[in-house]
């Protein structure tokens, strides 16, 4: 079955989140939309009820989830569970095209740590 999407032009920009679990969990996507759908999916919604300290806190991630309302689920989710997930929604894909090896022999060049004014 092939994809009639285009295909995405790398470099570009994606959205990272990591959890502070043991083995720590890495996420990518490729916008903070669908990240946020990603984290709901693969953390929030895989969480047993059980694990929530109240009534009022799993339904309020419940709601959350159903009205689509991504961020704020794992907001809840976060502070029902005492789970942490660091999220970083526009980081830059690097590449041969934007560091090449001309780029970095003059940039290296220019960098501070070869500042010799005192």
């Amino acid at each position: 079955m092939s994809d009639s999407r285009p295909a995405r032009q790398w470099p570009g920009r994606v959205a990272v989140a990591v959890t502070r679990g043991d083995p720590p969990e890495l996420l990518i996507a490729d916008s903070d939309a669908v990240l946020g759908r990603v984290l709901a999916l693969q953390l929030v919604a895989k969480t047993a009820p059980e694990a929530f300290g109240s009534p009022g806190a799993l339904d309020e991630v419940r709601q959350a989830l159903l009205d689509e309302r991504w961020a704020d689920a794992v907001v809840a989710w976060m502070d029902a569970t005492g789970e942490v997930v660091d999220a970083y929604p526009d980081e830059t894909v690097w590449s041969e095209r934007l560091v090449d090896e001309e780029y970095a022999s003059v940039e290296i060049r220019l960098a501070p740590i070869f500042d010799e004014r005192p």
